[in-house]
């Protein structure tokens, strides 16, 4: 994990110096922020490989700034709040948050999430072939080696974990996927009441493959076991 650049925009000093210490422990080089504005003035000037971006700050908060963000950078980034409500996470995640966690917060789980995220991160953009590395399945085709995917020729953009989910779920095309098997399969972690995460992320996914959203023809909901992509669609 040396040399990975991580970026902290939390207005809490104490939180700040507290991550930045554990990270710089596992050899990352950190840089931090006391606001959205710093975090975007800080990303024009170095190229980042993961952001944690706390959801209540002064001048810009952490929503508006994700949403700055992800107009034109996929960078990995994890929410930081101390709200613990579902409505807050989905909203975290459907501003394009690839992982969410709750304040107060062990540090070495965060450093965990760290290096979770910049596994994915880094397989979905190393160009060496594993496996097969397109899907093509109706007009929805999926390169694992470029990380492009396109609808009836169209790029689709999609964050790290999108992409990530929507690449178990076509390796598995004509299986039904639990909610379990695709959180531990894109996460790496166990599975702990995190139904509401990949159903947010799967959400997102549909707004931007699918003609209609509420009626898919890719991504496939089997009530009560959980997702798929049909061999033919």
């Amino acid at each position: 994990m040396d040399n990975y650049k991580i970026l902290i925009a939390d207005d809490e000093d104490e939180i700040r110096d507290l991550l930045a210490i554990y990270l710089k422990c596992e050899g990352f080089e950190v840089t931090t922020a006391a606001d959205g504005i710093e975090a975007l003035q800080m990303l024009q000037k170095i190229d980042f490989d993961l952001i944690i971006l706390d959801i209540m700050m002064p001048r810009l908060d952490g929503i508006q700034t994700c949403i700055k963000i992800r107009k034109d950078n996929g960078i990995p980034i994890i929410m930081l709040s101390a709200k613990s409500e579902d409505v807050d996470k989905i909203l975290g995640l459907n501003t394009g948050a690839d992982d969410y966690v709750t304040k107060p917060f062990n540090p070495l789980e965060i450093v965990a999430r760290v290096k979770s995220q910049l596994r994915r991160y880094t397989r979905l953009n190393d160009f060496t072939p594993k496996l097969k590395d397109e899907f093509e399945i109706g007009g929805l085709v999926i390169n694992t080696a470029s990380h492009q995917v396109k609808v009836d020729g169209k790029d689709i953009k999609l964050t790290p974990t999108e992409f990530s989910i929507l690449e178990v779920l076509a390796r598995n095309k004509g299986r039904v996927l639990s909610i379990e098997s695709i959180y531990e399969s894109v996460w790496n972690e166990p599975f702990y009441e995190s139904e509401n995460t990949v159903a947010v992320h799967i959400r997102n996914i549909r707004e931007k493959i699918e003609i209609n959203p509420k009626e898919p023809k890719y991504i496939k909901v089997v009530w009560g076991v959980g997702y798929k992509i049909d061999n033919e669609s």
